[in-house]
């Protein structure tokens, strides 16, 4: 893809390891609709212990018309990946994607357009999940795993590096970084787009900017949804603990755990339907995680470790 004298710059960063998925994901990419007006350049940032992915990089660098940087990034820590990629990026925009997911024709499309229109620090886009046929029915019919943006009053006060598009020139994103204490508990996203906020960078959605991703027989399982959402409260909590102390801790703490006990019990009349009933247990789990954060205890570690089933994957 040849560089056109005038045109802005788009990074798209893609942390991976030992996912050879990565080949789909690069692959859609470069068959997207490019927005126009824009140089597009993809910055892979491997965070294997060895080089692992960089011959699959390098041949597909000779294959698609997309210009792809490697960046080798160790080790096993989340946050050093991404990281990287703000560090290797010197334009406008960068997007992440993850090393699982497959970008829809106008998925970059949309995130700029919207970038445009809004004038926004960071754009969403919607994740959509792809179940396999043995998937349990309950989850298919519930749509477990798709994500989609949270709005609180109205507003998105945090984010995630699924699919995301950073403008890089904003004031609240100037030298922000993920931290690297959350790289191998997971969180480190909502914490960085929960400061960016904060800072005073608004977060639009793009609705249509949607990107597919598998879901993989390890993540179709009650067991890992449950520690997925345990791990989300753990983050929130720990978020609301850092700004609260003495009597309003104390009222966290009661809100939360009167939040988790009407979850549970909101299930019992549910029990004969699957979707409802999980949906529920899920949400109390989610709260007894916010307790857990606002207490302090050690959060979960999800990245850096294989998952069952995985063959080495990371598990989030």
């Amino acid at each position: 893809m040849a560089v056109q004298a005038g045109n802005r710059g788009i990074d798209i960063g893609v942390c991976t390891f030992r996912r050879p998925e990565l080949a789909d994901t690069l692959r859609s990419l470069a068959a997207m609709e490019m927005p126009r007006g824009f140089d597009i350049s993809v910055i892979v940032a491997d965070n294997d212990d060895t080089p692992s992915a960089q011959a699959l990089v390098m041949a597909l660098s000779q294959e698609l018309k997309l210009p792809l940087r490697y960046r080798h990034c160790p080790a096993r820590n989340i946050s050093i990946a991404r990281n990287a990629c703000l560090d290797a990026s010197e334009a406008e925009f960068l997007a992440f994607i993850d090393d699982d997911e497959t970008a829809t024709a106008r998925w970059l499309a949309e995130l700029v357009a919207t970038a445009e229109e809004s004038g926004a620090a960071a754009v969403l886009g919607p994740v959509r999940a792809l179940y396999r046929p043995d998937a349990p029915d309950w989850m298919r019919r519930g749509d477990f795993h798709s994500t989609l943006p949270v709005r609180v009053g109205g507003e998105i006060r945090t984010g995630y590096t699924c699919n995301v598009l950073l403008r890089m020139g904003s004031d609240s994103l100037r030298d922000r970084r993920f931290s690297l204490a959350r790289g191998q508990t997971g969180g480190e996203d909502t914490e960085f787009f929960d400061q960016m906020h904060k800072a005073g960078g608004r977060i639009a959605f793009a609705p249509e900017a949607w990107v597919d991703e598998a879901v993989p027989r390890a993540r179709a399982a009650f067991d890992w949804l449950s520690r997925r959402r345990f791990r989300v409260g753990q983050t929130h909590g720990r978020l609301l603990g850092q700004n609260t102390g003495g009597l309003g801790l104390v009222k966290q703490l009661g809100l939360a755990s009167a939040k988790a006990l009407y979850c549970f019990a909101a299930a019992l009349p549910v029990l004969v339907s699957p979707v409802r009933r999980n949906r529920s247990v899920l949400r109390g789990i989610m709260h007894v995680g916010v307790v857990s954060g606002l207490v302090g205890i050690r959060e979960l570690r999800l990245y850096g470790q294989p998952s069952p089933g995985e063959g080495g994957k990371r598990a989030a």
